[in-house]
């Protein structure tokens, strides 16, 4: 019996892709994505609504959770900033639950007070986002049907905490999921692991699963509240000089978005030039072929994750996001890997 969690972003447009025996494994699917516009939460699955059906009758127990916001979604500064905007989020998403049968709301506000996205932010974000949450946390406790979850994706370091305050924000929540992907990439030239479990001692940057999950343990967060996360898809550098098999040098390029796993393990993997190398210290993978650097996430690497959540205390892993692994062995070995 497995008491640890795991929880997969799906997209609304993939829920046909949901293999059975993923659904049976899967304790939270959060639905990715709705989004605020006028201080209204709004979500529409179309045909795809038949789908969460489907869930249900196959795995009553695995909750869906409506996940509102991602990466450059907008209006969470606007509406957190009026108690008029806080209630119109919060009544909507109840409205929403009750529509399609969901389980509760996962708030991916990317991120107060940080506009770097192109959504609008502000100082009074930090104490806006604990009144958010807790309007959100009352409004969803009128629910008497069942206990709704109130979760958030949060982001994977320091950042994030010095912007929230997530000792008394974390009161008002279920869990916090820590997003420890992307750690690096978009932004820079220096080759690394984006979704690594520690932190390399020779590495020039101290991001890493570990390093977040300590942040917000210092920042007031229960462990048994905290969630890390795992990436189906890689960060990829290119122009990268042949030294230390491309690992921490500096390239042509950032680190944008590389293959998914599906696709990284059909055509990439000890294939076409590609060499698997492993990152001890960091428990991270990556692959180089001389000019290419990428950094990704395989069985070995979320093995080792699994066992720093059992070891650690916490709730357990999710990742983003389900229709990046085409192969389907992923979330059976996330399974196995919290079972063992």
């Amino acid at each position: 019996m497995r008491d640890k969690k795991i929880i997969g972003y799906v997209g609304t447009k993939d829920l046909g892709l949901l293999q059975e025996k993923d659904i049976r494994i899967l304790n939270v699917i959060n639905l990715a994505f709705g989004h605020i516009e006028d201080d209204a939460v709004v979500y529409d699955p179309g045909e795809n609504a038949k789908y969460l059906k489907r869930v249900k009758e196959i795995n009553p127990d695995c909750a869906i959770v409506l996940s509102v916001g991602g990466w450059s979604a907008g209006g969470f500064s606007e509406a957190a900033a009026t108690e008029e905007g806080r209630k119109k989020v919060a009544a909507t998403s109840l409205e929403l639950i009750k529509k399609y049968d969901l389980d509760g709301i996962d708030i991916d506000w990317e991120y107060p007070c940080i506009g770097i996205a192109g959504i609008k932010a502000s100082p009074a974000d930090k104490e806006n986002f604990t009144l958010f949450l807790k309007q959100l946390r009352e409004t969803l406790d009128t629910f008497t049907e069942r206990k709704l979850l109130l979760t958030i994706a949060a982001g994977g370091d320091s950042y994030y905490t010095r912007c929230t305050n997530m000792a008394e924000a974390q009161k008002y929540l279920d869990y916090v999921q820590i997003m420890s992907y992307d750690l690096r990439g978009g932004f820079v030239v220096h080759t690394g692991h984006h979704t690594n479990l520690y932190t390399n001692p020779a590495d020039l940057s101290p991001v890493s699963a570990d390093f977040a999950v300590n942040c917000f343990v210092e920042a007031g967060v229960p462990r048994e509240k905290l969630v890390i996360g795992a990436a189906f898809y890689s960060r990829m550098w290119k122009e990268v000089p042949d030294v230390d098999h491309g690992y921490m040098q500096m390239a042509g390029t950032t680190g944008g978005y590389g293959p998914s796993y599906g696709d990284l393990k059909e055509n990439y993997i000890e294939k076409n030039g590609f060499v698997r190398y492993w990152d001890d210290a960091a428990k991270a993978p990556w692959l180089f072929d001389g000019k290419t650097f990428i950094s990704y996430e395989d069985e070995e690497s979320l093995k080792a994750k699994a066992e720093y959540v059992k070891d650690q205390g916490l709730l357990g892993i999710m990742y983003w996001e389900y229709c990046l692994d085409s192969s389907y062995t992923l979330t059976s070995c996330l399974d196995e890997a919290l079972q063992e």
